[in-house]
């Protein structure tokens, strides 16, 4: 069923906005319309695009909306109502439609995901603006310096997998991507003046080649919560069952695990290690709320995990001295050259790449060609300094 006119040129006030008039969107709800959209996108040299899902919602997040936006029109995709996708994978493929995004990684991560979509030529406007060295590079601060527009930020985290979606939210997500075209020109105008143009590309190509190999799969690790390391074996033991309660119970509910009871909370009570609900009353950061609703589970956990060995911890080789520091050097050098330029640090040097610079230590210029192969700009620009710095290791 359609929220809004099929007519995409009615004119209306979007409640999300401040006196700005625009169209409606289309909301897409059916195969065939997904088909018909996907040809008109097909024709498109640039198309907007963004996502939202329900990870605030839900035990396993997923995409629950696709918005696209490309001159005169916006169209909204409700994944939840189409059985298949597919329609939109060579929209995403082709090198030769520009997909413009605003803070792409996550998007590109769950659609990956979600969808198995691959992904070619692409323009991410916080990437754009943090290589021009703009301070505040969220998209409601960019829309207000550019356009004058001011966007409603109540629905950032709204509950996306609900139907009937209200009007309010579908006109919030229509903004998100109604004027990333024009803000998209404005911004290439800027780097390519600024000789900056090559940098950006350099980005968008390495946004394409996101994995999601770090989104594991739920496991129940009591390592990942903070404080963890500290705990004697047998509060390991009782930490680890607890997470274990969790997960199970988040799962049942469809509910993220931090709306089931914090990883701080967990903590305090495998140190308390209580005995009964009057003591798990006292522990710190649990209300008693939670002590009502899944007290008596709580504490049965403790009890089991008692009577268990501590889990596996897993061991990392500490980095040796050279290596640390090396990355220190390098830190220091993108920081003093990242405010030269009036860019943040990892602009001028990504992350991934330092390490690997430290890892690997490169002693001649094809070495470091060689770790900077992805980032020709940044090669060119920096990479004898870089090799300078790395050879003068103490």
């Amino acid at each position: 069923m359609l929220l809004f006119s099929k007519n995409p040129c009615k004119p209306r006030y979007n409640c999300a906005m401040e006196k700005q008039l625009i169209p409606d969107p289309i909301l897409v709800t059916t195969q065939e319309s997904l088909i018909s959209t996907a040809e008109t996108l097909s024709r498109q040299p640039l198309v907007a695009v963004d996502t939202e899902a329900n990870s605030l919602y839900a035990y396993r997040e997923q995409v629950c909306l696709i918005q696209f936006s490309i001159p005169g029109v916006d169209y909204l995709v409700d994944p939840l109502a189409i059985e298949d996708l597919s329609p939109l994978a060579p929209i995403f493929a082709d090198p030769h439609i520009e997909k413009i995004f605003h803070a792409a990684e996550y998007d590109l991560i769950i659609l990956r995901r979600d969808f198995a979509f691959t992904f070619n030529n692409l323009f991410d406007t916080m990437v754009a603006a943090r290589i021009l060295g703009i301070k505040s590079v969220g998209l409601s601060a960019l829309l207000k310096s550019e356009f004058g527009v001011s966007v409603n930020k109540k629905y950032q985290r709204a509950n996306w997998g609900q139907r009937p979606l209200p009007a309010d939210m579908l006109a919030y997500a229509q903004l998100d991507t109604h004027y990333l075209i024009p803000l998209r020109q404005r911004l290439k105008d800027r780097l390519v003046s600024r000789q900056r143009w090559e940098l950006a590309q350099e980005d968008f190509r390495r946004a394409c080649l996101v994995d999601n190999h770090h989104q594991d799969p739920k496991t129940v690790n009591c390592w990942r919560i903070n404080g963890a390391q500290d705990l004697t074996g047998k509060q390991t033991a009782v930490l680890h069952e607890l997470c274990y309660f969790r997960d199970q119970k988040a799962s049942l509910l469809d509910r993220p695990l931090f709306k089931v009871i914090s990883d701080k909370a967990l903590l305090n009570i495998a140190i308390a290690n209580p005995d009964s609900l009057g003591q798990l009353e006292r522990v710190p950061g649990i209300s008693i709320k939670q002590v009502r609703w899944i007290g008596s589970e709580l504490v049965a956990a403790v009890q089991r995990g008692r009577q268990k060995s501590p889990p596996h911890q897993p061991r990392r080789a500490r980095p040796s001295d050279e290596y640390l520091e090396r990355v220190e050097r390098l830190r220091q050098w993108r920081k003093v050259t990242g405010r030269r330029l009036g860019v943040e640090s990892d602009v001028v040097l990504p992350k991934d790449l330092l390490y690997t610079l430290a890892e690997e230590n490169p002693r001649t210029w094809d070495q470091v060609r060689h770790i900077l192969q992805t980032v020709p700009w940044r090669l060119e620009t920096f990479g004898e300094e870089i090799l300078t710095l790395l050879l003068a290791e103490k």
